[in-house]
């Protein structure tokens, strides 16, 4: 498995068109790295067993995913429950799929498709390196480690405490994207970061600006039927 950080491709520019801020030839090569990367790990893997081996590499099956697709509205201002939420979902797992199909299939006339590929359901012309490419994860902890939202997950929180970590210690952390526009828009405090580490939605205050609430809704402000929503887009790919 292996995660690709969407926000990582986010650029900084006055156009009005979401697609000009998403840089799209550095995100094609990452793609191509991390297909190929992840094909490697098979061969260079030590595997608990020979049956795991086997049946690992009969298949050849890589999960190429995304982490930070959260983060990535954040940064082009786009609610994750608009429609244009769901467009930009949409134009980019189609993408990765896109590529990181072309990728195993150069990988399979290079060295040769997966040694089951005889027994699969693909045709002739579809001589895979990998059985599988993508499969999207939650990515919990390294999402943490690389401080991006996990997995294609709204952000689940703008502040909050994880205890019992490292011997005991508590950690708080605050959504770097909306520190810093609460600073910028002349609204950051204490007792707000308190307040929503302690539970109280940002949809409650008001001294926040409306696209600010629109752009920095959480988990616990979508609907059960838009985060299934928002699943099933991917799902397609």
């Amino acid at each position: 498995l292996g995660s690709i950080n969407l926000a990582k491709f986010y650029v900084d520019n006055s156009s009005m068109d979401w697609r000009e801020k998403v840089h799209w030839n550095r995100l094609t090569q990452v793609i191509n790295i991390a297909t190929h990367f992840l094909d490697n790990v098979i061969d260079a893997n030590k595997y608990a067993t020979k049956d795991i081996e086997e049946m690992t590499k009969a298949t050849r099956k890589i999960g190429l995913g995304v982490m930070g697709f959260a983060d990535l509205l954040i940064e082009l201002h786009i609610s994750y429950v608009s429609d244009t939420a769901k467009n930009v979902a949409e134009k980019l797992m189609k993408y990765i799929r896109e590529i990181a199909d072309k990728t195993s299939l150069e990988l399979g006339a290079k060295r040769g498709h997966f040694p089951a590929w005889s027994e699969s359901d693909y045709a002739i012309h579809n001589p895979y390196r990998n059985a599988c490419r993508l499969s999207i994860a939650p990515t919990g902890t390294i999402s943490m480690i690389a401080d991006t939202s996990s997995g294609i997950e709204p952000t689940f929180s703008l502040a909050w405490q994880k205890s019992n970590v490292l011997e005991g210690h508590s950690f708080f952390f605050v959504n770097k994207f909306f520190e810093a526009d609460a600073q910028k828009a002349g609204f950051h405090s204490e007792q707000l970061m308190a307040d929503l580490a302690g539970g109280v939605s940002l949809q409650q205050r008001e001294e926040v600006p409306q696209w600010i609430k629109d752009v920095y809704i959480t988990a616990a402000d979508i609907s059960p039927r838009e985060h299934v929503e928002m699943q099933s887009i991917f799902q397609q790919f």
